[in-house]
């Protein structure tokens, strides 16, 4: 069999169970170790028989509910790998948005001037770590609940030698335990509603961790703990940035408004036109 005949067949699997048809692709990719072009120059090559074996194996692993960043091992974000498994919420495209429009506030806000940020849930840490990565002017601190999901960011960290500081935490606690005072404060908390939990794909319900996605009935519990913490953690000029969830974003402005009267909102909309990002930034006193 070659790469391109595994490919066709791999299409029709996933085709007939109603799933992402570049999973096979990007099984292959890992296996070769290729990007695109080259997968693509190859596909007319034999492939193994304990690949092909291997190949079929974990697309049915696939088709039971595992996502296949779990089965690689990995998720590209930013152009950089990140280790994933049972313990992290897997990256996802939309967050590199919120990467990207936190680096503009900072040059807007600070222009080359160093600030101190904290990411609040950090996850896998690939936020914190592609905002050190991207700007050595911002001195990075991480916080999560999970232990677990903390030894995942460690290891992202040091694999792509990025400088942040890894606290263990629930949300802002450790900060105003410490009396540490920041210009910026990122978050991509939980915020699904419950009763939306039996709508989720299976790879997501039963294979990411629930403290990663789940924010209350109505999805916004942790915004409502983070408002009655965040003013004590501001300096006076500086900006929160949060992603949420569809259709959240018009409450989530409402309730920094309200926190921060002083300071500029703006909600901002994802590369798919969903109300996604949300902010205040300015005057935070």
């Amino acid at each position: 069999m070659t790469i391109r005949e595994a490919l066709t067949w791999a299409s029709s699997f996933l085709k007939e169970r109603n799933l992402e048809q570049p999973v096979a692709e990007w099984l292959l990719r890992h296996y070769y170790q290729a990007n695109r072009a080259k997968l693509l120059m190859i596909l007319d090559d034999p492939m193994e028989a304990d690949l092909v074996t291997r190949f079929k194996q974990e697309l049915d692993r696939h088709a039971q509910g595992e996502p296949v960043q779990h089965i690689i091992g990995y998720e590209e974000f930013y152009g950089r790998r990140f280790i994933v498994n049972e313990h992290v919420l897997i990256p996802r495209p939309e967050t590199e948005e919120l990467v990207v429009a936190v680096t503009e506030l900072k040059q807007k806000l600070f222009q080359k001037e160093k600030i101190k940020l904290v990411d609040i849930g950090t996850g896998s840490g690939a936020i914190s770590i592609t905002l050190a990565l991207e700007d050595d002017s911002i001195d990075v601190q991480a916080v999560d609940i999970s232990t677990e999901a903390l030894e995942v960011a460690k290891r992202n960290a040091n694999e792509l030698t990025a400088n942040v500081t890894f606290i263990h935490g629930d949300l802002l606690t450790p900060l105003l335990e410490a009396g540490v005072k920041v210009e910026a404060v990122v978050s991509n908390p939980p915020y699904i509603p419950l009763s939306d939990a039996q709508n989720l794909a299976v790879h997501v319900r039963e294979h990411e961790p629930h403290l990663a996605l789940f924010g209350g009935e109505d999805g916004l519990d942790l915004y409502r703990r983070f408002m009655e913490k965040l003013p004590g953690v501001m300096k006076e000029k500086g900006f929160v940035a949060f992603e949420v969830g569809v259709g959240q974003a018009e409450v989530v402005r409402e309730m920094l408004a309200s926190a921060f009267p002083q300071a500029t909102t703006e909600i901002k909309v994802d590369i798919n036109g969903k109300e996604r990002m949300v902010f205040a930034y300015g005057n935070m006193r």
